[in-house]
């Protein structure tokens, strides 16, 4: 019953450690944009959540869970949008310290357009409550992200950042579905999966890691300029 719980203590437990480490990522320096990041974004995604879960678009398997619940939300659920993106964002800046970041300009002035049709395409799967909310997140956080930082989807080190959580993401939602921890509507999704993992849960994630990280960026830096 504490299995999710242990899942969110193993995503975060290396990073926390690691953060009060001060002489070369520094990590804890970096604290007022992560918290702010982490409030602002995950507000808006823990709100979805919560909409998606009375709406039966997915849910919680009560035999992993402490039985905690907030906004209908369990404890685990809602622990996991401060987890998440406190070792996602972690493990930008441990990135962007031992790598050097480069410019891809082909990426330059394609992410609107393809905001835009992520927007359109959303459209389509109206029907499919989570697939059109997903479809439609990306859209809009690559317009967000586009607008709010420069050369964002340009910098080789946004591509790695997200290789590499990309790549955790997969094995931590695997486990999720798998068990599944997680259970998902048919009714709500397109059907398409990779493993046990739905396709929209994948734009879930873009959306979500990207939107983190374009706060963590946009504040730091007007932190750095005061």
């Amino acid at each position: 019953m504490y299995l999710y719980l242990y899942i969110n203590l193993a995503i975060v437990i290396f990073p926390l450690i690691i953060s009060l480490e001060r002489k070369r990522i520094n990590f804890y320096s970096k604290m007022k944009s992560v918290a702010l990041s982490i409030f602002l974004v995950s507000s808006v995604f823990v709100a979805w959540d919560a909409f998606a879960t009375s709406r039966g678009h997915w849910s919680f398997n009560p035999a992993y869970l402490v039985g905690t619940k907030f906004l209908g939300l369990p404890f685990e659920e809602i622990l996991f949008f401060i987890t998440v993106p406190f070792s996602c964002l972690f493990t930008y800046e441990a990135l962007a310290y031992f790598l050097k970041d480069a410019r891809i300009s082909l990426l330059d002035r394609l992410p609107p357009a393809v905001g835009i049709a992520f927007v359109l395409l959303s459209t389509i799967f109206f029907d499919r409550e989570y697939t059109f909310l997903a479809l439609l997140s990306v859209g809009l956080s690559i317009l967000i992200a586009s607008k709010s930082v420069g050369h964002f989807f340009s910098s080789k080190l946004y591509w790695s950042y997200l290789a590499v959580t990309f790549t955790l993401f997969f094995v931590f939602n695997f486990i999720l579905t798998s068990l599944p921890i997680v259970e998902y509507s048919d009714l709500a999704i397109s059907g398409f999966r990779v493993t046990t993992i739905p396709v929209e849960d994948f734009m879930f994630n873009f959306s979500m890691l990207s939107l983190y990280l374009v706060v963590h960026l946009s504040v730091a830096r007007r932190l750095k300029a005061d």
